[in-house]
């Protein structure tokens, strides 16, 4: 497997991080055990998680799917695993109990060590940002945490280019850790967002690029067809931005032109949304989420197929969009 340095880091991750967010939540604790196995003898070594997963979810206090991964790294090579989570969200009743405070953060950070089995965790997102709180505050925070060795490096979600390069200027001028990786969504039927201006700052400023929900929920695997209402039983049965989706011709057009790609090189329509991400020299790893490892086994046949100029452009052209 190709092995990829993440941004300006020391770290070599898997050209595919493994996402956990449906863990405790379509998938169940012994599912999820043989889905990181899977993944992990194909050769994935990015795991993604935050302290939040899967707190909506009914009876779920959050936490869980950390805490599925700490029961499963015991076994395994600690040193050959790069674990990412997040902070932001809430956790608890109490005022503090969520943000990117310091007070919020440094409690965040040990119950996140501690369901994770772990005494580190290499890489430490903001899970959104927080208009509540000074940003050199939650990077003064980011900075003791490095010093003290319980996170190596440290990253952002969801932050949009000012943002992201107030945090970069910030940490510039006062000598503190920096975010090193950014996790935007991104795939071909949601590009603006992330290429308006957020790819230009990562190229520029080395930072690593893991985006989320590399199949739009589903939408990118075939699952769903022009002028039907979503199948029984999948997301799109209540998700709004899926059910825009499926009123989109455009959106169609290019599932349509995914399947003729995949067609020519016997590839499915999720592994040429998910090699489209991988020609992107800015991305570093795409997370997948998967409920089972039929699913992983789908998205691993993206790794190693590499578009043609031709096909990437057939691609580009067919999602292209006009900025707003």
């Amino acid at each position: 497997m190709d092995y990829r340095k993440l941004g300006r880091t020391g770290l070599k991750v898997s050209p595919l991080c493994l996402g956990t967010m449906t863990f405790g939540w379509t998938s169940d604790e012994q599912n999820a055990y043989a889905v990181f196995d899977a993944a992990f003898d194909a050769g994935i070594n990015f795991i993604d998680t935050a302290d939040v997963y899967t707190r909506w979810h009914p009876g779920n206090p959050g936490g869980v799917a950390e805490t599925y991964i700490g029961k499963w790294i015991k076994n395994k090579p600690r040193d050959q695993i790069i674990l990412a989570t997040k902070v932001r969200g809430r956790m608890g009743e109490g005022v503090n109990d969520e943000g990117l405070g310091r007070a919020h953060m440094m409690s965040a950070v040990e119950a996140s060590l501690k369901r994770l089995q772990t005494d580190y965790i290499d890489l430490y997102q903001s899970h959104s940002p927080d208009d509540t709180v000074p940003i050199e505050e939650t990077l003064r925070a980011y900075d003791d945490l490095v010093r003290q060795g319980k996170v190596r490096y440290i990253g952002a979600s969801n932050y949009n280019a000012w943002r992201l390069m107030k945090a970069l200027w910030t940490s510039d001028k006062n000598n503190l850790a920096r975010y090193d990786c950014l996790q935007p969504r991104y795939n071909l039927v949601w590009r603006a967002e992330f290429e308006r201006e957020l790819m230009d700052v990562c190229r520029t400023e080395g930072i690593g690029v893991i985006p989320y929900s590399p199949i739009q929920g589903g939408f990118l695997s075939g699952k769903y067809k022009r002028g039907q209402p979503a199948p029984k039983g999948t997301r799109g049965e209540s998700s709004p931005r899926i059910q825009e989706f499926l009123k989109n011709d455009r959106a169609f057009a290019v599932v349509e032109k995914c399947d003729e790609v995949g067609k020519k090189h016997n590839k499915t329509i999720a592994q040429v949304a998910i090699a489209w991400l991988l020609a992107n020299p800015v991305v570093t790893s795409p997370i997948i989420g998967v409920n089972n490892v039929a699913q992983l086994q789908e998205f691993l046949g993206a790794v190693n197929f590499k578009l043609s100029a031709d096909d990437k452009k057939s691609l580009d052209d067919a999602s292209a969009y006009q900025f707003a």
